[in-house]
């Protein structure tokens, strides 16, 4: 099985089980390769603060489980060690928020992620820095 196979498995599997960025975020998995990950959210009301823009809790979750997906994509078993975010542009109610998430460094336990979130008119809204520690065993079983 190639990297690239092997990563998509790896995704389709931790989104199967991933009900908070599904079903209580509402965020879509576009693709998951070696390294790399794409998704997607839509700002919808209940995603507002109290000043009628996207809370920046939900940006930073978007771009959270990117970076998870990223991770995890070399079926190494993965957790944040550390990240940041600069929140660049508000996210507006109906907006879809893309979040693409890129290896930068993979070496040892360790490795570094780039992701950045933009909107529909492809203006970025966030970027998130991502730390990524390597555990034991495996997102799942290789044939």
């Amino acid at each position: 099985m190639g990297n690239n196979e092997l990563a998509t498995r790896v995704g389709q599997t931790m989104f199967a089980a991933d009900r908070a960025s599904r079903e209580t975020m509402g965020m879509e998995l576009l693709s998951c390769t070696a390294g790399r990950a794409v998704m997607r959210m839509t700002v919808r009301e209940l995603h507002l603060n109290g000043h009628q823009i996207c809370h920046g809790g939900f940006i930073f979750a978007l771009a959270d489980s990117t970076f998870a997906f990223a991770c995890n994509s070399h079926n190494q078993a993965t957790v944040a060690a550390g990240c940041s975010i600069e929140f660049l542009k508000p996210g507006q109610l109906g907006d879809v928020l893309t979040c693409e998430g890129v290896e930068q460094m993979l070496q040892g336990r360790h490795g570094i992620y780039d992701m950045k979130v933009s909107n529909q008119r492809g203006e970025i809204v966030a970027m998130f820095r991502g730390k990524s520690a390597a555990i034991q065993g495996k997102v799942i079983e290789e044939v």
